[in-house]
C-alpha cells in the first residue's frame, strides 16, 4: 500500500525524493579517492577550532580536492593554534591560512566572514554561539556548514530561521551537521517509509542513552578563571552554551523522528533530573513524550550516566511494520521486510560532499529551518522537563521569551553559573 504522505508543511514524497536525489548524486563525488574538478576553489573559513571544528574542517578537505582552508577563528588562541597544526599536518598543500587570517575573541566569526577569499564557512562553535555565526555568514554572503544543534533557546531558533530565510533569498547553501540525513542506510530506509513500507506511522521511540562525557569532553576546573572563560571552555556542561545533552546529543535521534514523520511535534511533556552528575548545571537524564500531528506519540529518552545499558537508536512504528535505525545500519520488519546491505560511506564526509555538489549544481541545499525545528524539538522537551510543565510548540516558538544570551560577551566577566533547574520551581519563560 503506497501513500502520498503529504505532511503539515505540504511536503510530498516527490519533494522528499528531490532532496534525496541531490544527496545520492553527490555521493559519487570522490569515489575511489578521485576528486571531481569543480568550477572554483572552495575557500573555507573555520569558526570554532575545538575537536569538532578541527574534525569538520578535515572532513570538508576529504570531501573534495577543491577545498582549501584560508581563515580560522576561535575564542581561544590555544585552540586556534592546535587546530591549525592538526589541519596543516594532514593537508599541508591546502592549508592556506596566514597569520593575518587567524582571529581570536568573541568577534572572530565576523572577522572570518569578512575575509574576501572565503566563500564557505564552517560553524563549529558551541551551540549557544551558532545563531550569531550563521547570521554573520549569511549577511556576508557565504555558504555555510553549521554543526548541530542550531541554538540553545527559542530566541536563538528564531534567529536561525530568519537567517535561513535570508540565505534562501540570496541563493546560499546551509547544510547542518545532522549527518544521518546524509547517511546511505538512513536515506534508503526513509524513502521506503515514505513509499508506505510500514504503513501509516502510529508511534516512535528515540534514544541516546550513553555514558558520562567527562572522558570525551575536557572539564576545566574553575580555579581563578572568570566565570565567562570557565563556562566557555567547559561548554558541554552549561545550558546556555550547550543546551544540555538532550539538545547537544539527542537532537540527532529527534531529527530522525521529525524526518520520518515529516513534521515537528505539537506538544511535549517531560521529566528528568541530575542523579550522579556534579559538573556544570546540566542534567544527566531526560524522558519526554512528544505528540505529533494526527495524535502520533513519540517516546524520547536520553541519559549520560556510566555503568548503565547504552542505546542510541530510533524505532518507527507503522500500521503494517516497523523500522529500526542506528548509526551502524537499519532494517524494516513486517510485510515489506528489508535489511539494508549497501555501502555506507562516512556520513561526516558525505554531508560536505552534498553541500559542495549542491553549490556546484546551482541548487544550494538549505537545511537551516530543518535543523532549527529538530533543535527546537529538543529544546521543547528540555523546557518541559526543567519546569515540570506541559509545553505547546506554538507557544514556545512564538511567545516564549527565553533567551540564554549572556549579559555581555567578555572573558574577564565573572559570570555566575545559573542554578540547576528544579521542576516545579524553575519558572516558565
Amino acid at each position: 500500500m503506497k501513500q502520498n504522505h503529504t505532511n503539515n508543511k505540504g511536503q510530498t514524497r516527490r519533494d522528499f525524493m528531490k532532496t534525496a536525489a541531490v544527496s545520492l548524486a553527490a555521493a559519487g563525488i570522490g569515489a575511489h579517492g578521485v576528486f571531481a574538478a569543480g568550477p572554483e576553489r572552495f575557500r573555507v573559513g573555520l569558526i570554532g577550532c575545538g575537536g569538532r571544528g578541527t574534525g569538520a574542517a578535515i572532513d570538508c578537505l576529504n570531501a573534495d580536492g577543491a577545498v582549501e582552508i584560508v581563515a580560522m577563528g576561535d575564542l581561544f588562541e590555544d585552540r586556534l593554534k592546535n587546530a591549525a597544526a592538526a589541519i596543516r599536518n594532514k593537508f599541508p598543500d591546502r592549508f592556506k591560512v596566514q597569520p593575518e587570517t587567524m582571529f581570536t575573541g568573541f568577534d572572530c566569526n565576523r572577522k572570518v566572514c569578512a575575509v574576501a577569499d572565503v566563500n564557505l564557512v564552517i560553524s563549529a562553535t558551541p551551540p549557544g554561539f551558532r545563531p550569531l555565526d550563521l547570521k554573520a555568514a549569511v549577511e556576508a554572503g557565504k555558504h555555510v556548514f553549521m554543526e548541530k544543534p542550531a541554538a540553545t533557546c527559542p530566541a536563538g531558533i528564531r534567529s536561525v530561521i530568519a537567517s535561513s530565510e535570508l540565505a534562501e533569498q540570496k541563493g546560499l547553501a546551509i547544510v547542518a551537521g545532522t549527518q544521518r540525513r546524509h547517511q546511505r542506510h538512513y536515506i534508503e530506509l526513509m524513502k521506503r517509509i515514505r513509499d508506505g513500507a510500514i504503513g501509516e506511522i502510529k508511534a516512535a521511540q528515540a534514544f541516546w542513552n550513553g555514558g558520562d562525557m567527562i572522558g570525551y569532553w575536557k572539564w576545566w576546573e574553575k580555579g581563578n578563571m572568570p566565570g565567562m572563560e570557565w563556562q566557555c571552555r567547559s561548554w558541554p556542561w552549561f545550558v546556555w552554551t550547550s543546551g544540555d545533552h538532550i539538545v547537544e546529543q539527542h537532537v540527532h535521534n529527534l531529527d530522525v523522528v521529525n524526518w520520518a514523520l515529516g513534521s515537528h511535534p505539537v506538544s511535549a511533556v517531560g521529566m528528568g533530573g541530575r542523579q550522579v552528575r556534579t559538573q556544570g548545571n546540566i542534567w544527566d537524564h531526560f524522558a519526554v513524550e512528544y505528540e505529533y500531528p494526527n495524535g502520533v506519540r513519540v517516546l524520547s529518552m536520553c541519559r549520560q550516566i556510566n555503568g548503565c545499558t547504552d542505546n542510541v537508536s530510533e524505532h518507527i512504528v507503522g500500521a503494517i511494520g516497523t523500522c529500526y535505525t542506528d548509526s551502524g545500519g537499519g532494517r524494516i520488519y513486517g510485510t515489506n521486510a528489508y535489511d539494508y546491505k549497501g555501502p555506507n560511506p562516512n556520513p561526516y564526509v558525505e554531508e560536505h560532499k552534498n553541500l559542495i555538489a549542491s553549490i556546484r549544481n546551482g541548487k544550494p541545499l538549505n537545511e537551516g529551518k530543518q535543523v532549527a525545528e529538530s533543535t527546537m524539538t529538543a529544546i521543547l522537551g528540555r523546557m518541559s522537563a526543567y519546569t515540570g510543565r506541559a509545553m505547546k510548540w506554538d507557544w514556545a516558538m512564538k511567545a516564549s521569551k527565553l533567551d540564554l544570551t549572556p549579559e555581555r560577551y567578555d572573558l574577564a566577566y565573572d559570570m555566575p553559573m545559573a542554578p540547576v533547574a528544579m521542576p516545579g520551581q524553575t519558572p516558565l519563560i
